[in-house]
């Protein structure tokens, strides 16, 4: 039996992933789970998994084209015994959606044999009237047994990939970071040849295409042109993060009415109790920093000013009122801006918020965030200061009432028991939307913050 695995929706209302690699071939054997693609999102590159056990049947994309959610992709064969010959063509039939399930599409099969096919994670299936139109990269043909309504196709005995070999005018395989790279230092990726596992372009690659003068000349095609040494100007393409970003903020900044209240604090106590938290064979190993106590202080403060976790539901004519705190850190990456969150912070220990914090950063640096760690974030903060940027007016994360700066700490002559001395002093920029929450209301929530990180103690007083 063949089944036809969709593009599924990969959550925060994706429309559309561009292939980046194919990890299978016509005939290969295939696990249910097992890694076969990797697909990159307007937010991360993501790895996707095989919803069914079987035999590859073929590969209805190249890589290197953007694919609509709800095209076909993949063919399975899930029964082997079944002769090719035997096998009827058949129209793609998308399957009702259940539990937040994508299902793939298939000749008609049993209501079990139907819920197998359920690819579990994903979000809801899209039905749509005819064939998504896709938007190919560069020039890329459209490959064999792609036209057509979601068509099933049967091979008898594949001996050889469907896909073709990136050809002329069709962007070369690469990675993002890759990519990213190759921008930085002015490589063409058409003028390599990869070396990696299928002619795979690795960062090996562009080094050594930068080393021996793989840019554009003078005669190139004009976007080609803007990455040439001594260039009055540079085009890049809007797409993918920045495109993502871009949208979002212009949304934010133009829906929901900014206010910004800043409290710059002497944090000395918290930075003491830091270097004692380094020297106690306790923590040994946990990276514990200013913005580990920073994140605890916001959910702690969360909890006794409820606005600031609270989202506007415009259609619904409602104010959502969270009872948990997904707390998003805004993290600057080679794809652009990205704020990954963490998923119920307020239940976590400051170990564990260090752990988590830990594991936030790493993968947003690799390219490997996930599209479930990007998305359902209720109240977000941003670490200017490790820019050394002391005090900012952010703009709220689309979807949250409130977003904290933290700014640079300083030694600075401050009063301390009455007298001047130096101490280590931070700024605090807080901005929220005066929909959702009140100044009053803002204010207060700032304060309890600041009262946290001026004197950890009174943590006890409001737990």
């Amino acid at each position: 039996m063949i089944k036809v695995f969709k593009l599924p929706d990969l959550g925060e209302g994706l429309t559309e992933s561009e292939i980046v690699a194919w990890h299978i071939a016509p005939g290969d054997t295939v696990t249910l789970n097992q890694h076969i693609a990797d697909v990159e999102t307007a937010k991360a590159v993501v790895e996707l998994p095989s919803p069914f056990a079987g035999t590859v049947s073929a590969l209805h994309q190249p890589t290197g084209v953007v694919v609509q959610v709800g095209e076909p992709i993949v063919s399975f064969d899930v029964d082997g015994a079944e002769s090719a010959a035997a096998r009827p063509t058949a129209a793609a039939r998308p399957t009702a959606p259940a539990s937040g399930a994508v299902s793939a599409v298939s000749a008609p099969a049993e209501p079990e044999q139907e819920r197998e096919a359920m690819l579990v994670g994903y979000g809801a299936s899209v039905e749509r009237s005819g064939r998504p139109q896709r938007r190919g990269r560069r020039g890329a043909a459209a490959p064999a047994g792609a036209t057509g309504p979601a068509p099933v196709v049967l091979e008898a005995a594949p001996a050889a990939p469907v896909l073709p070999a990136v050809t002329t005018g069709e962007r070369p395989r690469s990675t993002p970071p890759v990519r990213a790279l190759a921008r930085d230092l002015g490589v063409d990726l058409a003028r390599l040849t990869g070396t990696g596992p299928g002619g795979l372009i690795t960062r090996d690659d562009v080094r050594a295409g930068a080393s021996t003068g793989a840019s554009p000349d003078a005669t190139a095609a004009a976007p080609a042109a803007a990455s040439v040494a001594g260039a009055r100007e540079t085009r890049t393409p809007i797409k993918s993060v920045r495109k993502h970003t871009a949208a979002a903020m212009v949304r934010s900044a133009f829906t929901a009415p900014h206010v910004t209240e800043f409290l710059t604090v002497d944090v000395t106590p918290t930075v003491e109790l830091l270097d004692s938290l380094k020297r106690n064979r306790a923590f040994a190993g946990q990276r514990i920093n200013i913005l580990t106590i920073v994140a605890k202080a916001v959910c702690i403060a969360a909890s006794r000013h409820p606005s600031v976790n609270t989202r506007w539901d415009d259609e619904a004519g409602e104010i959502v009122q969270y009872n948990y705190v997904n707390l998003g850190i805004a993290a600057a990456t080679p794809r652009g801006l990205l704020v990954p969150n963490i998923k119920d912070a307020d239940a976590l220990t400051l170990t564990g918020l260090s752990a988590a914090l830990a594991g936030l950063t790493e993968a947003a640096r690799a390219g490997a965030t996930s599209p479930a760690a990007l998305g359902g974030g209720t109240i977000t903060i941003t670490n200017i200061g490790v820019f050394g940027i002391d005090a900012g007016t952010p703009i709220l994360n689309p979807g949250e009432a409130a977003i904290l700066a933290m700014g640079a700490i300083r030694r600075t002559p401050w009063e301390y028991k009455g007298e001047i001395a130096l101490r280590q002093v931070m700024t605090l920029s807080l901005s929220f939307d005066h929909r959702l929450v009140d100044g009053e209301q803002g204010s207060r929530f700032l304060a309890d913050i600041g009262a946290i990180l001026a004197e950890p103690g009174m943590v006890l007083t409001m737990v």
